[in-house]
């Protein structure tokens, strides 16, 4: 049946520094799965992590194992087997209690294996020493009744046991050697990883200080570009504003054809507006005329305004006479009708 996973859970893996033998150095980069295993074959117990394809728990349980909460969420336990010390640390600390719980609950039982595993080994012994014993005897009575046949038999099954358990015995001294060369195996590997890990941290170094410096040169790039950006603006403004002048140089210069044609004619046009003064300045002479004609019928207006007026004045006083005697005639009528009237 092989190996068979009888708990799971996930958590990130630590290692102790060889070299300090107190510093935590990482052994996945991330949380990972950590199982346990129970070997069927061996009656052993594992705890086994892979990240990826590189393994980096392979732990075989010891009753003299303890397994030690370091914190609410950490835990650890040292392999002498591995010559490392193994921590894990947890999202939580339950998930820290059921591991811790279930570290117990396999030792126990890796107790129980070996104490029965022992038991095994002597009595295979003592069946062994039984065995040699009656063997003995039997090469002493060979004409041994039917009980001697039977121990015989015993003897027999006794002897096929023990070649059995030699032949086991040899099977576990082949396994334990395996895990000797594979527990070598994953110190040499625990050792290159750490070695692997500070070339990591160099070479690490070395990118970020590259990549500080590339940074650096993609700002002053981005400044140059910004820079490189404004001047090809100031050319663009340039180069409308040649373009700009060169229009206004050709309008010049068609402005300036057209008055070089015109000079050609200014002769022509200094006579006429020679002769257009002498008409004008008759025309200021005459206009001048006119105007002093113009103030002398202002004032002929004037006077004979004046003139209106004081006729008005005069014969509103005439009026204002005539009224009076007329007045004084009505007076002198209405006289005379009383006298008449009288008389």
């Amino acid at each position: 049946m092989g190996e068979q996973p009888i708990f799971t859970t996930r958590a990130h893996v630590f290692q102790i520094d060889p070299s300090t033998k107190k510093n935590w150095v990482p052994a996945s980069k991330q949380a990972v799965t950590v199982s346990y295993f129970y070997d069927v074959t061996r009656n052993s117990y594992r705890i086994i992590s892979v990240d990826g394809a590189k393994v980096i728990i392979n732990s075989t349980i010891t009753p003299n194992m303890t397994f030690t909460k370091t914190s609410q969420k950490f835990g650890q336990w040292a392999d002498s087997r591995a010559n490392t010390v193994f921590g894990l640390g947890f999202s939580s600390e339950q998930q820290l209690t059921k591991f811790a719980e279930k570290f117990q609950e396999v030792k126990e039982a890796a107790k129980i294996a070996r104490e029965k595993s022992q038991e095994k080994i002597e009595t295979s012994s003592n069946h062994s020493q039984a065995s040699s014993v009656n063997g003995t005897d039997d090469e002493k009575a060979s004409h041994a009744g039917p009980a001697d046949t039977h121990l015989k038999s015993e003897n027999d099954k006794l002897k096929i046991a023990l070649t059995q358990s030699a032949a086991n015995v040899k099977k576990w001294e082949i396994e334990l050697q395996t895990l000797r060369e594979s527990n070598a195996r994953l110190t040499t590997a625990l050792q290159e990883s750490a070695a692997s890990v500070e070339q990591w941290k160099r070479q690490f170094s070395i990118c970020r200080d590259e990549n500080d410096r590339l940074r650096n040169k993609i700002d002053e790039l981005e400044e140059q570009r910004s820079e490189i950006n404004r001047e090809k603006e100031k050319n663009t403004q340039l180069k409308r504003r040649i373009e700009e002048l060169e229009a206004e140089l050709r309008e010049k210069e068609t402005e300036l054809k057209d008055l070089r044609k015109q000079s050609e004619i200014i002769p022509q046009l200094m006579s006429e507006c020679e002769y257009v003064s002498e008409k004008l300045e008759a025309a200021e002479r005459d206009n001048q005329n006119l105007e002093d004609k113009v103030r002398s019928l202002k004032t002929d207006i004037e006077e004979s305004k004046y003139r209106q007026r004081h006729l008005k004045v005069e014969l509103k006083s005439f009026l204002e006479v005539l009224d009076g005697k007329i007045d004084d005639l009505h007076d002198f009528r209405r006289g005379l009708s009383k006298l008449g009237t009288d008389n």
